[in-house]
């Protein structure tokens, strides 16, 4: 078990697309085990692999007792549309209602380079949605309501892990989706 620190918004390889795995070898084993023990002690429902420094499309999730995990992946996502609080282990102590599509359909491979298809709805679609967009190197609050993204950075800017972060030199960068958002985000 290895429990990585994670990384807070400002830091800017969570605002860098991360690059697709083209190699299915013990590191990526050990990449997908070291996400899902930081992800289950901190805790949370997923964990992108740029949350821990590392630039790969990998994520896990942990979502009805059920522990997953995707590299390499695309979605299909549904017309229909939820809204529901989210937060992200990026940003402490920060919950805010987030749109997102009501089901998903993703495409992508396990840790020994088998392709896998998962597909979830309401809460599984919403942490499939979120992880991806962190290997686009979208954060949640990209996507959130005008409203909604000023008080969340007005709240991140009283914050004491953003302050730490600042005083480091970490600034924010926002990004815009490259992916049709229909209205989802920015």
């Amino acid at each position: 078990m290895s429990i990585q620190p994670i990384r807070l918004f400002g830091d800017p390889v969570l605002t860098t697309p991360a690059l697709p795995v083209t190699t299915f070898d013990k590191e990526l084993r050990t990449l997908v085990r070291d996400l899902t023990d930081t992800m289950l002690e901190a805790p949370g429902a997923g964990l992108a692999a740029p949350q821990i420094g590392v630039g790969l499309r990998v994520f896990v999730w942990d979502v009805d007792d059920e522990l997953g995990h995707l590299i390499n992946p695309s979605l299909d996502l549904s017309d229909e549309l939820q809204d529901g609080e989210e937060g992200c282990l990026s940003f402490p102590a920060l919950r805010y209602e987030t749109p997102r599509s009501m089901r998903v359909v993703a495409k992508g491979f396990n840790m020994h380079g088998e392709p896998i298809t998962v597909e979830g709805s309401e809460f599984l679609a919403r942490a499939i949605q979120h992880e991806t967009d962190h290997l686009d190197g979208i954060l949640f609050i990209d996507r959130l309501r005008d409203e909604d993204r000023k008080a969340a950075m007005r709240e991140i800017r009283e914050s004491e892990w953003f302050n730490e972060a600042s005083a480091q030199g970490n600034v924010p960068v926002f990004k815009v989706s490259p992916h049709a958002t229909r209205g989802l985000g920015i």
